[in-house]
């Protein structure tokens, strides 16, 4: 009887042991999966005193997410430069990136912003649309049926170092 209690919890402490070794195994594929399945892009677009900074991740799903970093130049009536900063989170639909742009603007306004962004992909280039906006239910869309302009936007994204 002892020999078979004794027998009964080596071998249940071996298949314990052995179940903990594949769940730790199995998260560990699943981490290194995901990481290499996603792609990281940077970009910057030069416009006069104008610039922006764009990073993005698009994982294996094709939702993409990152971080858009837009600086405008001082205008006359105005004392500082306007920083837009904030995080971008959408999908590509074909070669047009549609991304919801949510952000602060300048240094003491804490408020946040929300805006559509659509970015048109041009071979290396990405190059952002201008399109009419509608709100609704406290959002920011482009209207349904209404062109978005990809020649009238000012910000052409170029491939850019990771930093």
């Amino acid at each position: 009887m002892k020999n078979s209690i004794f027998l009964l919890a080596v071998f249940t402490t071996f298949w314990m042991f052995g179940c903990n070794q594949a769940q730790n195994n199995n998260s560990q594929t699943a981490d290194e999966t995901k990481t290499a399945t996603s792609d990281r892009r940077c970009y910057v677009a030069l416009t006069g005193t104008d610039t922006a900074d764009l990073k993005i991740t698009t994982a294996k799903d094709g939702k993409v997410t990152g971080d858009l970093l837009m600086k405008y130049g001082v205008k006359p009536n105005e004392v500082e430069r306007v920083i837009n900063k904030g995080k971008v989170e959408g999908n590509f639909h074909g070669d047009t990136l549609f991304l919801n742009y949510l952000y602060t603007s300048g240094n003491l306004n804490n408020t946040l912003y929300q805006n559509p962004l659509a970015l048109l992909k041009n071979g290396d280039q990405l190059i952002l649309g201008v399109g009419e906006i509608q709100n609704s239910v406290g959002r920011s869309y482009f209207v349904k049926n209404k062109p978005i302009d990809f020649e009238k936007g000012r910000f052409k994204f170029m491939p850019a170092d990771c930093k």
